[in-house]
């Protein structure tokens, strides 16, 4: 469904520093870093696409958005208590703790948070705990 996902950054050293261990943490590859432009982007190894992009806005200044978010996909419910405190650690904000969400789905267990240029992020797992 998805060729990219773009997020702006006004900063893109500080907010390389958030996403570089946020996308490790998540277990994504680093396709690129360019400065001169800038932005950098990941993928899921092996995978062309989707592809997360994160830099400056091509059109100029950044503004976070009221109604957008990017959602990533977790493995496990422990990944994305990982994920989450890695966001937290290198500059993120909370926007709600880890945890079951039952008015989504059974299963479903997500946290949120902000980047440090005020984006909100997710991440999710959607499987069963055995």
């Amino acid at each position: 469904m998805f060729s990219h996902i773009f997020v702006g950054a006004t900063d893109f050293e500080r907010a390389l520093r958030f996403y570089a261990p946020v996308m490790q943490a998540l277990g994504q590859q680093q396709r690129f870093i360019d400065r001169s432009r800038p932005w950098a982007g990941w993928q899921t190894e092996g995978v062309a696409r989707p592809l997360f992009l994160v830099g400056k806005p091509f059109e100029g200044a950044h503004a976070a958005g009221n109604g957008q978010m990017t959602a990533f996909l977790a493995d496990s419910r422990a990944q994305v208590d990982a994920v989450y405190q890695t966001a937290l650690t290198h500059g993120g904000s909370s926007e709600g703790a880890p945890g079951l969400r039952p008015e989504y789905h059974a299963h479903y267990y997500g946290a949120y948070f902000r980047d440090t240029e005020g984006n909100k992020l997710c991440v999710a797992c959607h499987e069963a705990v055995g």
